[in-house]
């Protein structure tokens, strides 16, 4: 596929075969990507900590038995530089459940948008969509900061959040077709002083979430490596995330997790360069795990790490595991990352209770993400 502009000469193409390291010669086109990526980071948050670098993005677009992801770039010229990548689109789609869904991005260089790069981009992405039997796209934006309620505002259709309504991602997933579904908080816990390991805030929290807890619960928390007689609990753990966390009006379904997946998972991560950390909550009188709390910690000793899924079982809420599982997280990341200032993580604006035990232990919203969901054919495009 070639289309020409006024500038320049662009195509879009298959990306290379996923290279084995960042030094093959096949990784170009990644690393165009990644860059892109980055510089997408730090227009919207003003820092790149979000960012996925390519040692930390290869691996984690390697297919699995649970996924596979295809990848597209928009090249200038002869290609084979990672500055001759002008966009690119990932198309994820699940293999055990959700089949007919896909999760689809898109990301165009500064300079060449509004060309009809992104339309070319989400085309292919689409076309593949359809040929896999994909009738169900999500996506997601990312805002910085929330807009105020208005006219400017597009609001959530369930409970609360708002994106901006004339945002360059907003009108582009909308000429194509997305429907806003959800819309997520997203907020940063600025770790000192006055945050996190050893601060009279946190010991207080942590107290009382024990004392709540009271002897029927005991917490264990694991770094890397989950014991083999915890993995099932652990899936399940995993498999409720899919059922039990708020998800809008997404059309998603019930994600079974077992034992060789949380290996699986955890291989993953591993070879990106990742640490989890993991908090769980055990029933004592059943012996089994009920609430849990990951933590996710680039290798490298950067300042950030990110909270990731947290999970009390419903049957089991009302008792402050949700605070006590992250509380104690929190404590061992001090204690073993002391470098790290900052904590990244997302939650649903309509999550009331999840977000409260947040903004307690003092994450600040920093802007949002919006979660976009495309049913059949969709719109007609339009130039983006």
């Amino acid at each position: 596929m070639t289309t020409t502009d006024p500038a320049t000469t662009w195509r879009v193409q298959p990306a290379p075969p996923l290279p084995a390291t960042p030094d093959d010669a096949g990784a170009w086109a990644y690393a165009g990507m990644c860059e892109i990526e980055r510089l997408d980071e730090l227009d919207t948050w003003g820092w790149s900590d979000l960012w996925a670098p390519l040692h930390v993005r290869l691996p984690l677009l390697r297919p699995t038995p649970y996924s596979r992801t295809h990848v597209w770039v928009a090249v200038r010229g002869d290609g084979g530089d990672a500055g001759d990548v002008v966009g690119y689109a990932t198309l994820s789609e699940p293999l055990t459940a959700n089949q007919h869904t896909a999760h689809v991005a898109v990301g165009v260089a500064a300079s060449h948008r509004r060309h009809g790069v992104g339309d070319a981009l989400l085309r292919a992405a689409t076309e593949q969509a359809a040929a896999d039997g994909r009738g169900t796209l999500h996506a997601y934006t990312s805002h910085s900061p929330e807009p105020e309620p208005g006219a400017g505002a597009l609001e959530s259709p369930v409970g609360s959040g708002r994106v901006p309504a004339e945002d360059a991602g907003v009108r582009f997933a909308q000429a194509h077709g997305f429907r806003l579904e959800q819309v997520e908080r997203y907020s940063v816990l600025e770790l000192g002083d006055e945050h996190g390991a050893g601060t009279p805030e946190l010991t207080e929290h942590l107290a009382a979430a024990r004392a709540r807890a009271g002897e029927e619960y005991r917490t264990h928390t694991w770094l890397d490596e989950v014991p083999e007689d915890r993995l099932d609990d652990v899936a399940r753990l995993y498999t409720r995330m899919s059922t039990d966390a708020p998800m809008g009006a997404l059309d998603v379904q019930e994600d079974p997790w077992d034992a060789d997946r949380v290996r699986a998972m955890r291989q993953r991560v591993a070879d990106a360069g990742l640490h989890h950390l993991v908090t769980a909550a055990e029933h004592a009188p059943t012996g089994r795990l009920v609430a849990f709390s990951v933590l996710e910690v680039p290798l490298p000793d950067v300042p950030f790490a990110f909270q990731q899924d947290t999970l009390v079982l419903r049957e089991h809420r009302g008792r402050s595991l949700g605070m006590l599982v992250k509380a104690v997280n929190l404590e061992r990341l001090g204690a073993w990352r002391p470098g790290v200032r900052r904590v990244h993580t997302w939650n649903a604006q309509e999550n009331d209770h999840m977000l409260a035990i947040n903004v307690a232990l003092g994450f600040r919203q920093a802007g949002v993400a919006a979660a976009w969901q495309r049913t059949g054919e969709g719109a007609t495009t339009r130039h983006a």
